[in-house]
């Protein structure tokens, strides 16, 4: 069973992924309506990933990175080093 930190995470992976997406779809598309519609989902995906990052915060589930523990820059690094295989 997922532990309420790691459901948060993923949620927070997740939002980033679709706020990165739709960063390039945007000024793609040269359809004005399809734009505007990109926007608006855009800022509400930005809006949902403020709120989530306010309870993680409260929750002491969000550490920013400044106070971040060799730790968990160690397990950041291998993620990543992992990731580019």
């Amino acid at each position: 069973m997922f532990e309420d930190k790691t459901m948060v995470a993923d949620t927070l992976a997740g939002i980033n992924g679709e706020l990165m997406r739709f960063g390039e779809m945007i000024p793609q598309t040269e359809n004005k309506e399809l734009k505007t519609t990109l926007k608006q989902f855009r800022a509400a995906c930005e809006q949902s990933q403020e709120e989530l990052y306010q309870i993680a915060r409260e929750k002491s589930y969000y550490v920013p990175a400044a106070e971040a523990t060799q730790k968990e820059i160690e397990h950041v690094r291998n993620l990543f080093s992992k990731s580019s295989l």
